[in-house]
């Protein structure tokens, strides 16, 4: 099996507040491979968006990498100095923020925004820099790009700043480009021509995807592999269709059963409770207390991953007893 693009490692990223440390990523483990779409899923405040951002090197403060590895094409991103990471970020890690009006700059043209990451990468002349601009529009299926390339944020549409933010992503040829919520806030129409535009850009770039997502419906449509997160720790891991068919994680069925479907009538079953307070999270299993097959021992013990058949892996100590059922 060949080495994989990126390996997560023990990670934990902590948030040193007034109220308390909150873990909001707390030893989570995964690889992505070269090639294949990865799915980071799970509720909000689930550590999905920390985690993307323990990986580029931006956390914003008062957060901070505690300890871990996060290895990326061979080299650990942790404890490299920024201007270190600078050189990866972009250049070989892409990014799209859940909300395209956060990462673009709202006095600055399309053309002077992608300029500016090719041209922090690569020396090349205004010209030179124009033509690749108008490569990336083309790429990113913006119409008539030439036109768009003096239009500012604000003059574009949703869908349309979104493409504009995933080209500003691909301007340095990135081999692997993480997704964070990539289609928050835009109606269905323009979604499925945003995930259409990953897969396409994905296979025809030969670049690998992280998809960060709530959505199981997306990650079914868009992904081989997903790691499952909840309250900062990973709860299974395993091939997309695996996850789909046979669920081995009570909180994994549970997000499964909450989605609704087109093509079958069923009623949507809502998962109790909420994700719990990071700063005083509970003991044990952080799933126990909304799980209803939770035994003495999930609020005593932390599970660990553990093997599970065919490349799959689980924290949850009653696995081997649960028939959570086929969802898809």
């Amino acid at each position: 099996m060949a080495d994989p693009i990126l390996h997560v490692e023990d990670l934990k990223t902590y948030f040193f507040t007034e109220a308390g440390v909150v873990k909001a990523v707390d030893g989570i483990n995964f690889d992505v491979n070269k090639g294949e779409p990865l799915g980071l899923v799970g509720e909000s405040g689930s550590g999905k968006t920390i985690t993307a951002l323990s990986i580029l090197g931006v956390i914003p403060r008062p957060g901070r990498i505690i300890s871990g590895k996060i290895m990326f094409d061979g080299q650990d991103l942790v404890g490299k100095k920024d201007k270190d990471l600078r050189s990866i970020r972009g250049r070989r890690i892409g990014y799209v923020s859940q909300d395209p009006n956060s990462s673009l700059d709202p006095l600055m043209s399309v053309e002077s925004q992608l300029a500016e990451v090719i041209t922090s990468h690569e020396k090349m002349s205004k010209g030179e820099s124009r033509e690749r601009v108008l490569k990336l529009l083309n790429l990113v299926r913006i119409p008539e790009p030439e036109a768009r390339m003096a239009a500012y944020p604000h003059e574009l549409s949703g869908g349309m700043r979104q493409r504009i933010a995933i080209a500003r992503a691909l301007a340095a040829n990135p081999d692997l480009l993480i997704a964070d919520e990539p289609t928050t806030n835009l109606d269905v129409t323009i979604q499925a021509q945003v995930l259409e535009l990953l897969k396409s850009l994905e296979r025809d770039l030969g670049m690998t995807l992280i998809l960060i997502t709530h959505d199981m419906g997306i990650v079914a449509e868009m992904t081989k592999k997903v790691v499952v997160l909840y309250a900062g720790r990973v709860a299974e891991v395993a091939d997309t269709l695996s996850v789909y068919t046979n669920p081995k994680h009570p909180y994994t069925a549970a997000l499964l059963q909450s989605v609704p479907r087109v093509d079958r009538k069923k009623n949507l079953i809502p998962i109790p409770g909420n994700i719990p307070n990071l700063i005083t999270p509970p003991s044990g299993c952080r799933f126990h207390p909304r799980c209803s097959f939770m035994i003495d021992k999930c609020a005593a013990e932390i599970p660990g991953l553990e093997p599970c058949g065919e490349g799959r892996q689980v924290a949850c100590y009653r696995w081997k007893d649960l028939t959570l059922g086929k969802v898809a």
